[in-house]
């Protein structure tokens, strides 16, 4: 499809779980027809944001980030987790899915992202789209993206990096002791780059926020209008931080399973993410599932799917993990990018062989 138009805003600078549950707001007031398609600018406070299906004090430092003012929240996308402040900016796509390339996952990650990286080419930079989800200038990344759709409203969206100060990022984040040391610092700033360092300089964010719409409007065959948030997305906004998402029930949902001795742990990883399988067995030879836990950095939608996949592993017979698995998302409408359903099947065998 081509000459659609878009409704352009920027929301501002905003504390990170606010900007989530504007993430929520916007999603639901496109389902519910109260908003057009949409691109959004984002601009954030100091905050540490681990995905969708992650556990937070595995990726998150608690202890650093209480000390120096920087909150911690969860996003409602999947992928791993970031240390954002106002030295870098996000947008999202708020759309119809059937908006961009064919409507699904895959495609429309690659067609986003080219577009973003076409984009941000415009600032002086060359920019390209590396799978399976980030934006890199000469092998280095400077953006991260993800996305999923609720019925037929996606929600995709990525970061700039303009400048960033990789001890304080890589603090905040659970990184391991060792890559803390100066040598481990500077190999780990080898694998990303930011705007300052390819230009000499960061531009305005009007100026990116321009470059990047020039870049969805010729990838995407696109057009835009500038319109001032809705009451109805701040209303719904404000609901949903207050009662979902800005609370330590939902930024703390997903529990450490190691720590009880009873739960075996099983890590896979793959060319779509990390999947992590948290098992408890059940019967006289242990040979069923009593109950399954999967966590990790993938892309998958609707987010909320891996409740029900995990929900139909419940009594599975350990010999069975891998027809369950292959049935359930065979029975489904999934979107995946690069995971596969064997990958969740071998996280949860793994977890067997403790």
């Amino acid at each position: 499809m081509s000459g659609l138009r878009f409704r352009k805003i920027d929301t501002g600078l905003r504390k990170g779980q606010e900007n989530i549950a504007f993430d929520q707001a916007m999603i639901d007031a496109h389902k519910a027809g109260e908003i057009p398609d949409s691109l959004r600018f984002i601009h954030f406070k100091p905050v540490a944001l681990v995905g969708r299906h992650q556990i937070v004090d595995q990726e998150v430092n608690r202890a650093f980030c209480e000390a120096n003012g920087i909150d911690i929240g969860r996003r409602i996308t999947g992928g791993g987790a970031i240390y954002l402040d106002p030295g870098q900016m996000g947008w999202a796509l708020v759309c119809n899915r059937k908006a961009i390339a064919d409507g699904t996952l895959p495609a429309i990650t690659k067609a986003i992202c080219e577009a973003a990286a076409l984009g941000l080419s415009k600032l002086g930079i060359k920019a390209k789209f590396r799978p399976r989800n980030d934006i890199e200038v000469g092998g280095r990344k400077i953006s991260g993206t993800g996305g999923f759709f609720d019925g037929d409203s996606l929600i995709y969206q990525g970061t700039v990096l303009g400048t960033v100060n990789p001890d304080v990022m890589f603090k905040a984040l659970n990184v391991p002791r060792e890559k803390l040391s100066k040598q481990g610092l500077q190999e780990a700033a080898l694998r990303v780059t930011n705007l300052r360092e390819e230009l000499g300089y960061v531009p305005d964010w009007s100026q990116v926020a321009e470059a990047l719409s020039e870049g969805f409007a010729e990838g995407l065959g696109l057009s835009f209008y500038e319109a001032p948030v809705s009451e109805a997305e701040e209303k719904r906004c404000r609901t949903l931080y207050m009662e979902e998402i800005g609370t330590s029930d939902f930024i703390d949902e997903i529990a450490d399973e190691r720590r009880d001795k009873n739960v075996r742990h099983g890590l896979h990883k793959s060319a779509g993410g990390t999947v992590r399988a948290f098992v408890r067995l059940e019967g006289a030879q242990n040979d069923r599932l009593r109950e399954v836990l999967l966590t990790g950095d993938f892309f998958i939608t609707p987010p909320r799917i891996i409740y029900d996949l995990e929900a139909s592993l419940r009594r599975a017979k350990v010999s069975e993990i891998d027809h369950v698995v292959q049935q359930f998302f065979e029975a489904n409408s999934i979107g995946m990018v690069s995971i596969t359903p064997q990958d969740f099947a071998a996280a949860i065998k793994q977890a067997l062989k403790d």
